[in-house]
């Protein structure tokens, strides 16, 4: 099975990105062919042998990933699967190419694998990078309905029957959106506690777009890919839920803006998924309905 990875950077971190790259060509078994592309940002002096992209302009998280898929060839075809890799991550281990090769080949159902995001100075795994709702065991393994985007492995038969990453939510519930499709056709998701990238602890409205692309994003999310009944029940879960949480009032404001912004502006192709869907969703315990 050939691997390739895509890392997308900044270019603001240049040693960071250094040894990403160097623990990439640690990885036992044969070579994982890397492309970096440059969102909107010139590259630093890379590696032989690193493909690279350098983008007039940021496309956001979405948009610089797909071109690092179609880097690969139309929907990543020159290779089995991809790799996605925060360019401030890091793999400790040399055999996690391998567990992903023998976890594919293993399941013929098996389209993404998400991997245990972990501190590098403590071990500890964040609960927000435990793709479900029972959380609080990171070291457990499971079938989940989501992952984490930049520490994860795609079948690129994925990509080529359902489409890349949606472009136009340009930072947040990406992922989300790719998994619910890949579900839908018929694709599992794994979430592997033995596959690690090292990643420091960070907050993630440390983004300043964080609390408006949030909102806005989840709605859009709900209305390409729910059918109708379910959508006033997701958005209202998630509306409470917010509420629930107390969040400052420049923070609410956001956030209400961008659910506003959520319902007015185009969020691209609906295709609702399947009631079947829903289900197994469901049987997986996370229902679409939070």
């Amino acid at each position: 099975m050939t691997l390739g990875a895509v890392v997308l950077t900044m270019g603001n971190r240049p040693e960071e990105l250094r040894a990403l790259l160097d623990s990439v060509a640690k990885q036992e078994g044969d070579p994982v062919q890397v492309v970096v592309v440059g969102n909107g940002a010139p590259l630093p002096e890379l590696p032989e042998g690193v493909r690279t992209v350098e983008l007039p302009e940021n496309l956001g998280i979405p948009g610089g990933r797909n071109v690092g898929i179609e880097a690969f060839g139309p929907g990543g075809s020159e290779a089995d699967a991809l790799l996605f890799l925060d360019d401030d991550g890091l793999l400790p281990n040399t055999d996690t190419a391998e567990l992903v090769r023998q976890a594919f080949a293993a399941d013929p159902e098996l389209g993404i694998i998400s991997f245990r995001i972990a501190d590098p100075d403590t071990g500890a795994t964040q609960r927000r990078h435990v793709p479900r709702l029972r959380a609080s065991d990171p070291m457990r393994s499971s079938r989940v309905t989501t992952f984490l985007g930049g520490a994860n492995a795609v079948r690129t038969a994925v990509f080529r029957q359902v489409g890349g990453l949606p472009d136009e939510f340009f930072y947040a519930h990406e992922e989300t959106d790719l998994a619910w499709r890949a579900l839908d056709a018929g694709w599992m998701i794994d979430y592997r506690a033995d596959m690690v990238l090292h990643h420091p602890t960070t907050l993630p409205s440390r983004h300043a777009v964080y609390h408006r692309m949030v909102a806005r994003n989840r709605v859009w999310l709900a209305r390409r890919n729910l059918p109708l009944p379910l959508i006033p029940l997701y958005l209202g879960v998630w509306l409470l839920l917010t509420l629930a949480r107390r969040p400052s009032r420049p923070a609410l404001r956001a956030w209400l803006g961008g659910f506003r912004e959520g319902w007015t502006t185009p969020c691209g192709p609906r295709r609702p998924m399947k009631w079947r869907t829903v289900w197994r969703l469901t049987r997986l315990g996370r229902p679409p309905v939070i």
